[in-house]
């Protein structure tokens, strides 16, 4: 549809995934292997029939305009473009981008062009698969001004989402953000009823929570970021929407998961390497794109891998155990290592025999896992060199000394990208407490 021009947002400096935003923003983060976490709102915008997509970045953008570069190449007869807009100082302006919102008001010139009917707001750290033309579809039959995608949710997983009241039209009433008493719970509640009346199981659901997915008519969004100096879309443009425009929910009731923190990201790649799971990357009608790199196959030479998604360009030594794991391009492990319940993101590159050589004359492990290593509960970014007989177990609410190389958050050890750990080393030689 050329009358559709999607925009995602890149996000803020993702402070709740560091340490994998130190050198990279949100959406450029690894995601099952071989995929990054911008590549499935991209991908959803595609299979929907909607080519012409925005993305605002501003924060470690490098990594991810090269990735959109690399991946996203439209015929040119086609009209189809995957275009960055990086924040920028000019005439009019000299401030950064102050929120979603705002992002998306520095940007408006690129929105008011001729042709464009609807604009559709993403976000770029968000896990899920939908048909947007199912939501174009909602927004036109109500004739609404501006529709937002919602998930039902329990009472207790409101707590963690804006909740959204709506009459029995679908058409929203009002907005609470994150309630946390039930008093505030029973302002938003819905009839269960109702949700099973639209055709999804409400299953003990009684609270419809906002996916930060918006559909606006092009000059509605217009008006209301030109009229108002407000930051964020989700607290403020979109609460303000409904006291001035006609608004309806599109209810959705797939898989969706905001990866917005160590722990959510942990969680959703192991769940990838499910033997049923929950959001499956093998779907023939709505795939999800990626940037072709033309890696050799996988080599297991005598390895043994249960639940564990495996990347291209992978080697596995022998007598090496992986269990519950997601294993990254390129990566190289060796022999007789046990790993479990964890994220290796591999290598950008592969290193040569010259290179190999070179470090090993001074002590320096080659990228990858080494021999005998056990590792358990952790997340192993990119281009880290672990040596032989390494032992990284998670310690889950302990500390960690001032001076390790590992970060502790949520729960989950992160191994920063690059790191590297020397043979023999473990978190107990450090004196890490449990």
């Amino acid at each position: 549809m050329r009358n559709v021009v999607s925009v995602i947002l890149g996000g803020g400096k993702g402070t709740r995934l560091y340490p994998l935003t130190k050198d990279r923003s949100k959406p450029a983060v690894p995601l099952g292997g071989k995929y990054r976490l911008i590549d499935i709102p991209i991908s959803n915008c595609l299979n929907s029939g909607l080519n012409r997509i925005y993305l605002l970045t501003q924060f470690n953008s490098v990594s991810l305009h090269k990735h959109i570069r690399q991946t996203y190449r439209f015929d040119r007869f086609d009209g189809g473009f995957v275009e960055i807009m990086a924040a920028q100082q000019t005439m009019e302006g000299e401030a950064w981008y102050q929120g979603t919102a705002d992002a998306v008001r520095k940007n408006m010139r690129h929105l008011e062009q001729k042709g464009i009917d609807y604009v559709l707001i993403l976000s770029g750290d968000q896990l899920y698969r939908m048909d947007f033309q199912e939501m174009i579809a909602t927004h036109q039959a109500a004739k609404a001004d501006v529709t937002i995608a919602g998930l039902p949710v329990t009472r207790e997983a409101a707590r963690g989402f804006g909740v959204m009241r709506l009459d029995d039209t679908g058409k929203v009433l009002g907005f609470l953000e994150k309630p946390q008493t039930d008093e505030e719970i029973d302002l938003v509640k819905m009839d269960p009823k109702w949700i099973d009346a639209q055709g999804i199981e409400s299953k003990g659901r009684d609270c419809l929570a906002s996916m930060g997915i918006y559909l606006f008519n092009r000059d509605v969004l217009v008006d209301l970021l030109s009229r108002s100096d407000y930051h964020d879309f989700g607290k403020e443009i979109f609460p303000m929407s409904i006291r001035t425009h006609k608004v309806q929910v599109h209810l959705f009731d797939g898989y969706w998961e905001d990866i917005g923190t160590i722990r959510s990201f942990y969680d959703a790649n192991l769940d990838l390497a499910k033997s049923s799971p929950p959001f499956s990357l093998a779907d023939a009608k709505r795939p999800i794109f990626t940037h072709a790199r033309f890696l050799p196959p996988v080599r297991l030479e005598g390895a043994t891998a249960t639940q564990t998604l495996i990347a291209d360009g992978v080697s596995v030594g022998t007598g090496t155990v992986l269990e519950n794991c997601v294993i990254g391009l390129r990566c190289r492990i060796g022999k007789k290592s046990t790993i479990r319940n964890t994220i290796i993101m591999g290598a950008d590159s592969y290193e040569t025999e010259a290179e190999l050589a070179a470090n090993r004359k001074l002590g320096i492990p080659p990228m990858g896992i080494g021999d005998g290593c056990v590792i358990d509960g952790a997340i192993i970014d990119k281009d880290c060199r672990i040596g032989n007989n390494v032992k990284i177990t998670n310690c889950q609410t302990g500390t960690l000394p001032k001076d390790s190389p590992l970060v502790l958050q949520d729960g989950v050890l992160v191994v920063p990208k690059g790191t590297t750990l020397p043979d023999g080393w473990s978190l107990e030689a450090l004196g890490a407490s449990r």
